[in-house]
Parts: structure tokens; C-alpha cells; sequence
């Protein structure tokens, strides 16, 4: 099973990769593996959007909601470096493709399979590849993002587009970043509010004790802590954030 998924996350970011950077491209990529020849410039712009590659992963999938929350968990608690920034790293890129795997499963069977059984085109497999993810992106993506981001464009065809799964990847990816850092700065708000609340009183509680040099934060910490595994913090938190995104 491992391997599987490791197997399709390849697959899935790859093509992430290549159907993202190929509209400012311009074509398709031909390049040919005997060795007959190959174009300076297609080495080149290959070796950009490799580059390219962690910005994508993250601006394109449900990585920056998540790996934003876990932050904000991390400084509601109070803690500096447990758990270390390694470990949020790698919960947020497995718990992505847990919420990927829809659209996985999607590329790898109306995209990647007809293409290697050649089946399809180059160019017709381009396309089916970012339909998957173009419609993903706009189920997470709010109406007031979409839409400043078509007034901004000075794009006549794109403002007047009926259908919107017809738009641009250049409209469709800030739109999507800019409401998954909504929904993760509000999520983190409401994070917040219970461990203010246990600072509030323990402040209160050494205010009154005339121990007013003592730092409420080192008191309230364990307080946190005990509150955070009590109900469970780490699987309800998992659990909403998997359930917040649009399937």
C-alpha cells in the first residue's frame, strides 16, 4: 500500500507540475530519449519548472491550509520547538495526499492510464490533467476571491467566461491561495479563543495571589497541554481540517 501511494504521489505531482507551467509555456514538450535531438531550451525550461516544483506542491493543494494550522496549534500552545517544524512538515504532506487522493485517482485514470496505453494525445493529456485539478482548486476556492481576481484581469475573454471551469490556472491559483489563507487564518482564530481563555485566568489567578513576577505563560502551559490531550486535540483537529475542504 505504501508504495502504491508513494507511486501515485509522483505521478500526481509531476503532472501538477507540467500541466501548471505548460499554458505560459506555450506547447508541448517533445523531447526524444534516444538521443536524436533535444532543444537547449526545453532542457532548460525543464530544469526551471523543476525548481518550480515545491511552490506548486504547495500553492496548488490543501498543503498551505493545513501546514498554516498546525503553526497556529503549535503557538496557542505555547510551545517553541515541540513538535519540531519537521514533523508539522511531514503530518501536512501525508494528510495532503489523503485529501488529494479524489483527484489522484482521477488523473491517474482518465489521464495517465489512456496516455500510457497511448491511447491519447500529448496535448489532449495536458488537458485532462489540469481539469481535475482546476476543479478541485475552484470548489475550495470563495466567490469574493474568484471574483477580484477576474476584475483585476485585464482579460476581456476571461471576465466574460460563463463557464468557470473554463478559467485560467493564473485566475484559478491566486484565487485558491488567497482563500485557503482565509479559511486557515480564521481556523487558527478559533484555535486560539479556549487557550486565551486559560491564560486570561491563570493571569487573573497570580494577579490575586500577589505573584505578579511569575510568568503566567510557564503556569499555563501544562494547563494547555492537559486541555489539548483531553478532548482529544490532535485526531479532532485532524478531523476537521480533512472535513473542511470541498469534495
Amino acid at each position: 500500500m505504501t508504495r502504491k501511494y508513494n507511486y501515485k504521489l509522483i505521478i500526481f505531482i509531476s503532472l501538477i507540475m507540467i500541466a501548471t507551467i505548460r499554458p505560459a509555456y506555450g506547447g508541448v514538450i517533445n523531447m526524444d530519449i534516444n538521443g536524436s535531438s533535444v532543444e537547449t531550451l526545453e532542457i532548460l525550461f525543464l530544469l526551471t519548472v523543476i525548481t518550480l516544483l515545491p511552490s506548486i506542491l504547495i500553492m496548488m493543494t490543501s498543503f498551505t491550509r493545513i501546514i498554516i494550522v498546525l503553526s497556529f496549534v503549535k503557538n496557542a500552545l505555547g510551545l517553541q520547538q515541540t513538535p519540531p517544524n519537521q514533523v508539522l512538515i511531514g503530518i501536512a504532506i501525508f494528510l495532503t495526499l489523503f485529501t488529494m487522493s479524489p483527484v489522484l485517482n482521477e488523473i491517474n485514470t482518465r489521464a495517465y492510464e489512456p496516455y500510457r496505453n497511448e491511447e491519447i494525445s500529448q496535448e489532449e493529456f495536458f488537458d485532462r490533467v489540469s481539469v481535475p485539478i482546476k476543479v478541485w482548486m475552484l470548489k475550495q476556492t470563495g466567490n469574493d476571491e474568484l471574483r477580484m481576481f477576474l476584475d483585476i484581469s485585464n482579460d476581456e475573454t476571461i471576465r466574460n467566461t460563463e463557464n468557470i471551469e473554463d478559467l485560467p490556472l493564473t485566475v484559478v491559483i491566486p484565487s485558491f491561495v488567497t482563500s485557503e489563507l482565509k479559511r486557515a487564518f480564521i481556523i487558527g482564530f478559533l484555535l486560539f479563543i479556549p487557550f486565551l481563555i486559560i491564560d486570561m485566568i491563570v493571569s487573573s489567578v497570580l494577579m490575586s495571589m500577589g505573584m505578579m513576577m511569575l510568568p503566567p505563560v510557564m503556569i499555563s502551559m501544562p494547563f494547555k497541554i492537559l486541555l489539548f490531550v483531553v478532548v482529544d486535540g490532535w485526531s479532532l483537529l485532524f478531523k476537521t481540517l480533512i472535513t473542511s475542504f470541498n469534495f
